[in-house]
């Protein structure tokens, strides 16, 4: 059976965001969370620019150029809330929450891109979602909290995640993949260098980058070259089958935990973990 392009790409993404997740969580540890995005965002811009520059044409177009704005800057915000949520809450409650991104991205390519999928399919993504649930649920008990800042802040991030990909998506589609990922990338950077230099800390972050170099220089192409492979596979393939193939990167970062920082887990995040990959698999090849 031959796999379609597309969910190969879906799962270069699905990789490639597994191992990056690994190393922004270490870069962030070492210099902080604005510093690292805006170290993606220099990677990503300066990187992509050779590869770009024969498509900046297309931004003449005033369509164009309004559609990756705002995709620049819904993925700044983003960005920022999604780190604002994981600091203000507690981790076991955000990270099911930021699972809402799945099927907020299938709502959306439903309606605007006029979208559909197999009832079959949709089962495999709702076991998949819940499997999801199951590696994000460090301990059930933690569930009895009231309602505070960092769960708001996840539901506002999710809602974010999903229009982003959405976004992309549509930015792909309508210009360009490459483009679709180096304008937000662009207008994250500038945000980020902005609010470095406002808090007077751009020689910090110069000193930062010199001694992290290389960590920050792996983190920021890992990052960049998720969203590309993303960008592509959402081009010509359905954004619900795509993001559900690629949101199972949790899982892959999980065995990560454990093979390099001996975490530990319970056993139902093993059978979360279980029913997402397996899930994201027979997709791909009920699609391929």
């Amino acid at each position: 059976m031959i796999i379609e392009i597309s969910i190969l790409f879906a799962f270069c993404a699905m990789l490639c965001w597994a191992f990056g997740d690994f190393f922004i969580q270490r870069s962030i540890r070492k210099v902080g969370d604005i510093e690292v995005l805006a170290i993606i965002g220099i990677v990503g811009t300066v990187g992509l620019l050779p590869f770009v520059f024969p498509d900046l044409k297309l931004l003449l177009s005033f369509q164009n150029i309004i559609l990756v704005s705002i995709l620049g800057i819904i993925t700044c915000i983003m960005s920022v809330v999604d780190f604002e949520a994981l600091k203000e809450g507690k981790l076991s409650i955000i990270e099911v929450i930021l699972e809402l991104e799945l099927p907020i991205a299938v709502v959306l390519s439903f309606i605007f891109l006029k979208e559909s999928i197999s009832m079959r399919q949709l089962v495999i993504i709702i076991v998949m979602l819940l499997g999801l649930i199951l590696i994000a649920t460090k301990s059930f008990s933690h569930w009895r909290t009231k309602l505070e800042r960092g769960v708001i802040l996840a539901f506002f991030a999710a809602i974010l995640m999903g229009l982003t990909d959405f976004l992309t998506a549509k930015s792909s589609r309508s210009i360009s993949p490459l483009l679709a990922v180096w304008v937000p990338w662009l207008i994250f950077t500038i945000f980020s260098l902005v609010v470095i230099a406002k808090r007077r800390d751009l020689k910090k972050f110069g000193a930062n980058l010199l001694q992290f170099k290389w960590l920050l220089l792996v983190t920021g192409i890992i990052d960049t070259i998720s969203w590309i492979f993303y960008s592509y596979a959402t081009h010509n393939y359905n954004v619900a089958i795509v993001t559900a193939i690629t949101e199972c990167y949790p899982a892959i970062a999980m065995f990560l935990g454990l093979w390099l920082n001996k975490e530990h887990i319970k056993w139902y995040q093993y059978v979360g973990a279980i029913l997402a990959l397996a899930g994201s698999i027979i997709l791909a090849l009920i699609v391929g």
